[in-house]
């Protein structure tokens, strides 16, 4: 979809914001090159979102057309700043040396504005510098590692001041909201024995070291442990090694590992301990009809917990307004993958600081519109969304949320039913069901 035509703002930037800011600089000079663009940009002409993600993923395609209805519904609402959005996705194939060349597309030809997206951390961490190099607002919505944060705008503050995670919260975070939930667990089925594998990936990473170390203390016991090849193309062995270590439940951390066969296995065999974690292929709407049920009873967690419980006010309309505009299309229909969520509320976001620092042109008034993001409290489908500051562990990463025991809320884990169903089971305040243990453990 485009709302904007091509042929004014595009061609009057042409060969301009097509060189970098350091080489603009160099070769004419600040204050030539502050001339020719002024009066060349600003809200009244829109401006370009730059969409990254892996479009050959049911996760991508989410995350665009969520992106697309954020940016539908701002151009109907007035704009941004005044002006129309136009979105422009280009593919990453989760590969890095892709995400380059697409990132240097969006930004030298498209003249993008602001980039949003990408999935795996691998691919992310590939195009920062390209992002900071040319000053271009880049929000992340896909990728979990901390050091996309800690490595960039924690090491060099003015270098890679333009980057900012909307979400998920990182994976720190998320091992402790996951060792509480393992908390959970033990109180109400007396599961302690922990089965620990994950992705050998740098997302993982934290988990490797943190878990660990959370679980003892919470009174659960690591009863067997694998990083495992992404690449890997036989499951059964390690259902087997589960199965053998005695574990209550397995806790497992894929997002490039397609565990339907392990499923499959669970399953049939009734292997007795549940399956738990994070597994970003069964986050996908179809996937427990695609497994033909041997999803149910399968957890994962996710941001948005895939809109089946109302987090805010907007999570269901949301969800909703999704599955209404795209039905009929290929899956993901009901809902996007978690990363379609943060797409949403960060162009929200990124529409609400251009309107408070007055210019779409946000890759000129970086530092208006870094100080603007600091200045977020703002309630998306995913929970209330602000960012840590620059003196910070995590500067410019999402906040975790936490209840009033002080346990993340932000990160809620989903549970398949044998009906097919996807029931948010937990934190306590988003709950739409209780946990199952399998029936065969009943």
């Amino acid at each position: 979809m485009s709302n904007r035509g091509n042929g004014t703002r595009k061609n009057v930037n042409n060969g301009n914001r097509r060189v970098g800011r350091r080489a603009l600089l160099a070769a004419a000079g600040a204050g030539v090159a502050t001339t020719s663009l002024a009066g060349c940009l600003g809200g009244e002409e829109g401006l370009t979102i730059g969409h990254l993600a892996p479009m050959d993923n049911p996760l991508g395609v989410g995350s665009e057309r969520s992106a697309q209805l954020a940016v539908d519904e701002i151009n109907d609402d007035g704009g941004f700043d005044g002006g129309e959005a136009e979105l422009i996705t280009r593919d990453t194939r989760t590969d890095p040396s892709e995400a380059q060349d697409a990132t240097e597309e969006l930004v030298q030809q498209e003249n993008a504005d602001v980039l949003v997206g990408t999935f795996n951390s691998e691919t992310t961490q590939a195009i920062q510098d390209l992002t900071a190099e040319f000053d271009v607002p880049f929000l992340i919505t896909g990728s979990a590692d901390p050091g996309l944060i800690t490595d960039t705008v924690g090491s060099d503050y003015e270098e890679y001041k333009n980057i900012f995670r909307v979400g998920p919260i990182n994976s720190d975070l998320q091992a402790e909201s996951i060792a509480d939930y393992c908390a959970y667990l033990q109180d109400t089925h007396g599961w302690s024995d922990v089965a620990f594998l994950r992705d050998q990936a740098a997302w993982t990473e934290p988990f490797g070291e943190l878990v660990p170390e959370y679980l003892p203390e919470r009174g659960l016991e690591i009863v067997h442990e694998d990083a495992l090849s992404i690449e890997i193309d036989d499951l059964a062995p390690v259902v087997s090694d589960v199965n053998d270590s005695g574990a209550d439940f397995v806790l497992r951390f894929f997002a490039h590992i397609n565990a339907s066969e392990m499923l499959g296995i669970w399953h049939s065999s009734e292997y007795e301990f549940g399956v738990e974690g994070i597994h970003v292929p069964g986050m996908h709407p179809a996937y427990h009809a695609l497994t033909e049920g041997a999803a149910s009873y399968e957890t994962t967690s996710q941001s948005g917990a895939a809109g089946v419980t109302a987090i805010t006010e907007k999570t269901q309309p949301f969800v909703e307004e999704y599955a209404s505009t795209y039905e009929g299309e290929d899956p993901p229909v009901r809902a996007p993958m978690y990363m379609g969520f943060n797409t949403y509320d960060a162009i929200y976001i990124y529409r609400d600081v251009v309107d408070s620092i007055e210019t779409t042109s946000t890759r000129d008034a970086l530092d208006d519109f870094v100080d603007a993001m600091l200045e977020v409290e703002y309630t998306g489908v995913v929970g209330n969304i602000s960012f840590y500051g620059r003196d910070s562990d995590y500067p410019h990463d999402a906040q975790e949320e936490r209840n009033d025991d002080g346990s993340i809320s932000n990160y809620p884990m989903t549970q398949w039913t044998p009906e097919g169903e996807i029931e948010c089971v937990y934190p306590e305040a988003h709950r739409t069901a209780d946990h199952q243990q399998p029936s065969w453990m009943q």
